[in-house]
């Protein structure tokens, strides 16, 4: 158990920072709701615990995707935090279905609500709240792309364009927190346009809305987690570690170079040619410096290096994309 938690503390922190937010979030709404029986607050109540259980079987999932292999798993756990991310999804594609149900019920079926100022007062906190982790994740996305912004606006306006660089947990949270905050200002809208106008459809389609955004979050964090499980190609990390491997004067050309994801890390490949004429220990000596300057490379945790005699004829192009 001590070995558990000792683990946690390597847990993705955005990922706990939102589960402790979101519940305090989903527990304001809750009660907002039992008031007032707002189906828009109804359907940030379930965004907002949906979101919390999902965030804390991630920081779960990534604390224990860093466990070091063993002799049973000796390629390590780095894809659990994408089987967890698949399950996470799980539950957001319920909370959905019940949003857009509860929705279109109140569409069809609208009913005025009651404590309008309970209900903005409680959707105003959240609503801050949900930018504040939004915000934080965002800085964590620059971080983990290793992008130097300035200005306060950096995480909300540059980390959508380096979103995938951001590890997958950090990535779920950015898009939920997205969501939730789009939600929140939608549910914010809703409520004034029923309470100000008479318009009292407009929380049935704010909860239509809420739970349609939520479904796009599953959809894109369910292909880009199953392609991980399954081993996906970092196409940008093989062309620079090839890049890497070819500056060394003992290499004379590459015949296969491998980047795949594990989770949050990095399993490199790489079979290189090389003259004939080295003896052993001499081959031996670039293995280790190729090892050193791969694992000095962010986000490698193992490498393998495999050697060939030089053919006289190079194969290897810039880009892998030239290769194939």
């Amino acid at each position: 158990m001590g070995a558990f938690f000792k683990l946690l503390k390597n847990g993705n922190r955005p990922a706990l920072l939102a589960a402790v937010v979101n519940t305090i979030i989903g527990v304001l709404k809750a009660v907002a709701f039992f008031i007032t029986g707002n189906v828009a607050m109804f359907a940030e109540m379930l965004h907002s615990f949906g979101d919390a259980a999902n965030q804390l079987f991630v920081f779960i999932g990534s604390a224990l995707s860093k466990r070091a292999p063993t002799p049973r798993f000796p390629n390590g756990f780095g894809r659990v935090v994408n089987l967890v991310c698949l399950g996470a999804v799980i539950i957001i594609a319920i909370m959905a279905y019940e949003a857009v149900k509860e929705g279109w019920h109140h569409v069809l079926h609208p009913v005025e609500s009651q404590g309008f100022w309970i209900n903005f007062s409680v959707l105003a906190i959240g609503l801050v709240l949900e930018f504040f982790v939004f915000y934080k994740a965002g800085k964590e996305v620059l971080v983990e792309g290793n992008i130097q912004s300035k200005g306060f606006l950096a995480p909300v306006t540059s980390s959508f364009l380096h979103l995938n660089r951001a590890k997958p947990a950090t990535k779920l949270v950015f898009l939920e927190d997205l969501i939730a905050t789009s939600g929140g200002a939608l549910a914010l809208i809703a409520i004034t346009l029923a309470h100000f106008f008479g318009v009292l459809s407009a929380e049935g389609i704010a909860s239509i809305l809420i739970g349609l955004m939520m479904f796009y979050v599953v959809g894109r964090v369910f292909l880009e987690n199953a392609r991980g499980a399954i081993g996906e190609t970092d196409e940008e990390m093989l062309n620079h570690i090839a890049k890497l491997v070819k500056k060394d004067p003992d290499i004379k050309d590459l015949q296969r170079v491998e980047v795949i994801k594990e989770g949050e890390f990095l399993h490199v490949e790489v079979v290189a040619e090389v003259d004939a004429t080295h003896t052993v220990s001499y081959v031996d000596a670039i293995r280790d410096r190729l090892m050193n300057t791969i694992l000095q490379q962010k986000g490698v945790r193992d490498v393998m290096i495999a050697f060939d005699q030089d053919d006289g004829v190079i194969n290897w192009k810039e880009s892998r994309s030239d290769k194939m």
